[in-house]
Order: structure tokens, then C-alpha cells, then sequence
């Protein structure tokens, strides 16, 4: 079945769309992964280019967020056979796809921050 098709599908079903939505922020779950991901929209970045895009997150914490991104095919892992040693991180097709996600909720959320202010 195509993606579309099975959109269509969902779109009818509330199981389907809690069950679609849940696969997404199981994904997506956690304080680091939207930065991450953001980050990463504008191209392959090294560890240590990561840290300092993101405020406040500790290495621990970077590693441990962009494994569990690489497990579920948002990033890519690529190490070079340089001395020393070079590793970047990069977005998938999938990751890539994301954001568009991203784009939505951007919008959405500046909408929704006038509202508040406006009150």
C-alpha cells in the first residue's frame, strides 16, 4: 500500500491516527532530538559543531540523542580515514523529510505565541 493511500485510510480511523502519531513522537521524544534534527537541516556537522549550535546540552546527553536518532534512520553516522580520526553526523532522506514537520510547527508555534502575547 502506498503512503497515500494509507493516509486516506488513517484519516478515517482513530486507532490508525493515535497509532501513526505515537510512531512519530516515539521518534521524536525528548528535549534534544528537534534541535538536533534542526541543526542538521542546514548540513553535516561534527560533534563539536553540534554542541555549540545546541545551548545546554552536555555531551553525554548529544551522544546518547543521536545514536537513538542513527537507530531509527533520522541520522547518519559517517567516519572519515583522516588522522585524526573526522566524524559527521548528517540527515537522512527520512530526516530531511522531517522538515517539513518542522516548517508546521515553526509556523505554529509563532501563531501561537502572538495569541498568548495578545491576551
Amino acid at each position: 500500500m502506498d503512503v497515500k493511500t494509507e493516509f486516506e485510510r488513517i484519516q478515517d480511523c482513530p486507532n490508525s491516527f493515535v497509532v501513526a502519531i505515537n510512531d512519530t513522537v516515539n521518534v521524536i521524544n525528548g528535549k534534544w532530538k528537534l534541535p538536533i534534527i534542526a541543526s542538521l537541516t542546514f548540513g553535516k556537522k561534527r560533534f563539536s559543531e553540534l554542541e555549540k549550535e545546541i545551548p545546554r546540552i552536555n555531551p553525554r546527553m548529544l551522544s546518547k540523542e543521536l545514536r537513538d536518532l542513527e537507530v531509527n534512520g533520522i541520522v547518519v553516522r559517517n567516519v572519515y580515514d583522516t588522522f585524526p580520526v573526522t566524524v559527521e553526523y548528517e540527515l537522512t532522506p527520512s530526516g530531511h523529510s522531517f522538515k517539513e514537520v518542522m516548517t508546521t510547527m515553526l509556523f505554529w508555534g509563532l501563531k501561537h505565541r502572538n495569541t498568548m502575547v495578545g491576551k
